[in-house]
């Protein structure tokens, strides 16, 4: 094999990246593959839109046709986003027979499977590392290198809008909104930033990674997801005096063949690794059962990390074509999926009250607690400046979630208390 040829669906900011590490390490990049890399078009909204980087127009095209019905193309590359078109613009690759390399983890979470059944079925690769975690090789070690251990739970930080604003809200005190605003101010988040703050771009990566962790077909309506929009500055507070930080996290994990995934702020002790995980980083923490706990950290986007696995992507598609096994390596998720139920889950909580600041106020709150066969780990009370309520944070030790929930509501009832919150607390 002496060339071959690439088709770039997208020449937006990831688009912009894959571009310049093909034309500035391009040599560097056909002594890696054995072959000349050729980018042959690149399909825009508009020819004229000043660019980056530096290509000739002639390769610029408004017609993806050009591109998926190109004889001469081997590769396309998706970084359009969205899913409708991209979908069709896959499909029609994979029916053509040309290899898939995708960056789009809305895509992949929603029609991952049926995508991939199509790139067996035509003996094609289907290549989508840069969906998860940016620069980060999360995918790669989990088809590869960890293939041979059994993962038991993955925590990880996957979307660093999120973990930006918290970093924010938790070292400068800002609150949400202006946490939010500097984010947005910064191109961390999107002027609607809803899908990051809300859980849900979170939650697909976690499907994406249940998948190839699990062989569980795991959809977006099986993850519980709670976004960050209700976490206040008095929750950062009292966290950090128990010991705590406060990050939205994606969990997946699996016991006794049940699977439980989630997306939700969560309290890490300050010694737990994803805490000092700050502004727009991603990190993901893998238990294996064998191999035991290893995490994977680094810039989760931007143009320069994502183009990385992108082009990574593309060096093993080369490979594969050399190698005449194109198709060989998909994964698809075969086992059943089995939620774990409710009544199975347990859990550390914390709890932040509002009280009135009363003889005797601490001692009904402890007394609930005992009654319900739930003990107490941590608890923290101080005054509230300028009234007459006091501030009390407590973390639970293990307990069912289903007896904590219960004995919540009951608290909350409760004639001294005026408002009550709780959250989860992760193990160190």
């Amino acid at each position: 094999m002496d060339k071959v040829s690439i088709g770039l669906l997208g020449f937006g900011t990831v688009g912009t990246g894959v571009v310049r590490l093909l034309t500035r390490d391009r040599e560097r990049l056909e002594e890696r593959s054995g072959c000349k890399i050729e980018l042959e078009k690149v399909l825009v909204r508009n020819k004229n839109r000043p660019r980056k980087v530096l290509i000739d127009n002639r390769k610029l095209t408004t017609d993806a046709e050009e591109i998926l019905d190109n004889p001469k193309i081997d590769i396309v590359i998706e970084l359009i986003g969205g899913v409708n078109r991209a979908y069709r613009y896959i499909l029609h690759a994979l029916r053509n027979k040309k290899n898939v390399i995708t960056a789009n983890k809305d895509l992949m979470a929603e029609h991952g499977r049926e995508l991939l059944l199509e790139a067996k079925k035509n003996r094609c690769d289907l290549y989508y590392e840069a969906s998860v975690a940016g620069g980060i090789p999360i995918l790669r070690s989990l088809t590869d290198s960890l293939s041979a251990d059994r993962i038991e739970k993955m925590i990880g930080i996957v979307n660093g809008t999120t973990n930006y604003i918290l970093s924010k809200m938790s070292h400068e005190g800002l609150s949400y909104d202006k946490a939010l605003a500097s984010a947005q101010a910064l191109g961390f988040a999107e002027a609607d930033p809803t899908s990051d703050v809300e859980g849900l771009d979170a939650a697909r990566k976690m499907v994406i990674l249940s998948h190839l962790a699990y062989s569980i077909p795991v959809r977006l309506e099986d993850v519980k997801i709670t976004g960050i929009t209700d976490i206040a500055s008095e929750d950062i507070f009292y966290a950090h005096k128990l010991g705590f930080t406060i990050k939205l996290v994606g969990v997946a994990e699996v016991n006794h063949g049940d699977i439980d995934v989630r997306v939700e702020p969560t309290l890490l002790p300050d010694g737990h690794p994803l805490a000092s995980v700050e502004d727009e980083n991603n990190a993901i923490y893998v238990y294996g059962s064998t191999l035991g706990e290893t995490m994977f950290y680094g810039p989760g986007a931007g143009e320069g990390p994502t183009a990385i696995s992108v082009v990574s992507d593309l060096l093993s598609i080369i490979q594969n074509i050399s190698l005449g096994v194109t198709g060989n390596h998909i994964f698809l998720p075969d086992k059943e999926l089995h939620p774990r139920s409710d009544s199975l889950v347990e859990s550390r909580f914390f709890v932040r009250l509002s009280v009135k600041d009363s003889p005797g106020t601490l001692s009904k709150l402890t007394e609930l607690f005992k009654e319900q066969g739930i003990s107490l780990e941590k608890v923290y009370q101080e005054p509230i400046p300028g009234g007459e309520n006091a501030g009390i944070a407590i973390v639970t030790h293990t307990t069912k979630k289903i007896l904590f929930e219960k004995t919540f509501d009951t608290l909350k009832k409760l004639g001294v208390v005026l408002n009550a919150k709780y959250l989860r607390v992760e193990r160190g």
